[in-house]
């Protein structure tokens, strides 16, 4: 089992990360956040709180379209805790299915939860919901296989949601008592590659490509908020998205600032392909960003019963978190 830690800038991401784009000092100021090393908490469960809304078209950016409510559920621990960290978490499904409430997040949640996190798992719009693309974006999809043409095209709502759920987390910190210099995303496969794009792209990639004049809905997102994202948790993901986005408008968004990522993919995954790991470790390592790398042998794709060295990866997740964050861990 290959396993490669990269811890060097660790402190230099701490300062980095404890800003917003604005300088400004966010959650509850310098305090760090604690969380327990095993299940403690009773889990508080909020369901299908509306976080934004989006368009769904007939057919591709066609003017007959409906507004739909975007849901999110909230896990919050059992505590007087005022100074939380978060954990936002991306179904998988390729862009065409999933759910916020599938069995494994349903599980992540509570072990987090349970150990101080306040979870967060998102819903957002699928490929039959047709969500709004810009045009450069349809323009380019004749170059996808035909095939792949609306899976494709689900991608841009996709990750507009997820900023939109984000944003939404940070505007409403208060109420869940989340400190948000602490904020981790991640997600499996499709989640996965929305994590990734959330924690690498700019804050205004797949946001400001579309005004409010073409989409109306774009108001209900919170668009004045901005946030930071410490630590990305990628499980079989990929970096397909942002090949889109420098394919499409010429934007290269790895650099050294880039927050520290978790890296576990099965080696026999014929759905992402494994390289796609190795391609992202490799970037990694070019950067000298800290990052943690799980090839999970003779497995395939979605490896949620994955052990390394008796580990499930929830466990190796969490003690990623806790390093690359500073944590204080009871």
């Amino acid at each position: 089992m290959k396993i490669l830690f990269l811890f060097a800038l660790s402190i230099f991401h701490l300062l980095a990360f404890s800003h917003n784009e604005n300088g400004v000092s966010t959650g509850s100021q310098n305090e760090i956040p604690m969380v327990q090393s095993t299940a403690t908490y009773n889990v508080i469960l909020k369901e299908d709180i509306i976080y934004a809304e989006g368009l769904s078209h007939e057919s591709v950016n066609s003017s007959n379209a409906t507004i739909i409510p975007l849901k999110l559920d909230i896990y919050v621990p059992d505590n007087d805790l005022k100074n939380r960290p978060a954990y936002m978490f991306i179904h998988g499904g390729g862009f065409a299915g999933g759910s916020k409430q599938q069995a494994q997040i349903k599980n992540l949640a509570k072990y987090y939860t349970s150990r101080g996190w306040v979870f967060i798992s998102i819903d957002y719009r699928l490929k039959n919901n047709n969500g709004t693309v810009p045009q450069l974006w349809e323009n380019y999809s004749t170059k996808v296989p035909k095939d792949k043409v609306s899976q494709f095209l689900s991608i841009y709502p996709a990750i507009r949601d997820a900023k939109a759920a984000l944003r939404y987390i940070v505007a409403n910190a208060h109420t869940y008592s989340i400190n948000t210099n602490y904020i981790t995303v991640g997600g499996g496969s499709a989640g996965a590659i929305t994590a990734i794009t959330l924690g690498i792209s700019n804050q205004e990639d797949f946001r400001d490509e579309i005004d409010t004049s073409q989409d109306p809905t774009l108001a209900s997102t919170n668009l004045e908020q901005s946030y930071q994202i410490r630590t990305i948790i990628d499980l079989w993901g990929s970096k397909i998205a942002l090949n889109a986005l420098e394919e499409i408008l010429g934007y290269h968004r790895f650099d050294t600032n880039d927050p520290s990522l978790f890296i576990a993919h099965g080696t026999e995954d014929t759905v992402v392909p494994y390289s796609n790991a190795e391609e992202l470790k490799s970037i990694y390592k070019t950067n000298g960003v800290p990052f943690a790398y799980y090839a999970l042998e003779g497995k395939k794709h979605g490896a949620w019963d994955a052990t390394v060295n008796n580990k499930k990866l929830e466990e190796l997740a969490f003690d990623f978190i806790v390093q690359q964050q500073n944590l204080i861990v009871k």
